[in-house]
């Protein structure tokens, strides 16, 4: 398995994904060879040096701290990493929404993690180890690290982390829910959330068909007055993210506060866990027999 680049940058910086191609080859794909580091930087578009937000070492803490705790189960990582991640790199959704920054935050910070994460496993038909460049500089819901701050950011109910560690503690959830519209209304991703917990929905193709049972019921159903919001204070974000120039590292055993901002209201989310709950019962889930 790949190793840290023999030069990992100080500071967080924009990386093109065009100018991403030259290091994606098959030794890195493979998890064999990773790049030595000193060619990429050339590419790299420098942030400020005045924002604390962009010094790499606690995300380097991170990432190496969490393979060497879930060495015997990786994928327990997502659950552990996606809070701290989000608490140690505040960015406003306007930052976050940048893919450069993870492009380079993969590639030139943590490949090491991004191979240790999702090399996938060799069958009889493909013996060959090998990661999916997805992983390196795809899509928010696909991309190693933009996935787990999304998944931070949009499950989070104000300043609480829980409902993310039980979000991103299934596999199914991130791969089948994050990518939905609907997540970005608060209590409709608390009513998910708390649908998991109860056990009521906890497989792949459960999700799949309770979004889209969620989602045709959209056409009639506006689920913001079945479980309306309230209108956020976007300056809460604002401090929070001010606050990185002097914030402490984000503990290891205990989950980080987020924003203060106030959480989902309770009704809206009891209301929308009972729509869903009756949603799915109808829903069009394959394999489901009557009995179930």
């Amino acid at each position: 398995m790949i190793t840290r680049p023999n030069h990992v940058p100080e500071r967080l910086g924009l990386l093109a994904a065009s100018a991403m191609e030259p290091f994606l080859n098959e030794q890195l794909l493979s998890g064999e060879q990773v790049h030595g580091g000193i060619d990429l930087a050339k590419v790299v578009e420098p942030l400020s040096e005045d924002d604390a937000r962009w010094a790499v070492e606690p995300l380097r803490s991170l990432v190496e701290d969490a393979m060497f705790e879930f060495r015997e189960d990786r994928t327990r990582a997502d659950a552990w990493l996606a809070p701290r991640l989000h608490a140690s790199l505040r960015l406003t959704r306007r930052e976050a929404a940048d893919r450069r920054l993870w492009n380079h935050l993969t590639l030139a910070v943590a490949p090491d993690y991004v191979a240790w994460r999702h090399i996938s496993a060799g069958t009889a038909n493909r013996p060959e180890r090998r990661i999916a460049t997805e992983r390196f500089r795809g899509p928010a819901d696909r991309q190693c690290f933009s996935r787990l701050w999304w998944a931070a950011e949009l499950f989070r109910n104000g300043p609480d982390y829980e409902p993310v560690v039980a979000a991103c503690g299934n596999q199914d959830l991130i791969h089948t829910v994050l990518r939905q519209d609907l997540l970005d209304h608060r209590p409709s991703a608390q009513a998910i959330v708390r649908l998991l917990r109860t056990g009521r929905v906890t497989t792949g193709r459960e999700f799949t068909g309770l979004c889209t049972a969620i989602n045709a019921a959209g056409a009639t159903l506006t689920y913001d007055v079945i479980g309306p919001d309230i209108t956020k204070d976007p300056a809460r974000v604002r401090d929070w993210v001010l606050e990185a120039q002097s914030a402490p590292p984000v503990g290891r055993h205990s989950l980080p506060q987020g924003p203060d901002e106030d959480p989902a209201p309770e009704e809206s989310v009891a209301a929308l866990t009972t729509c869903f709950e009756d949603l799915f019962a109808t829903a069009p889930v394959r394999g489901r027999t009557s009995a179930d």
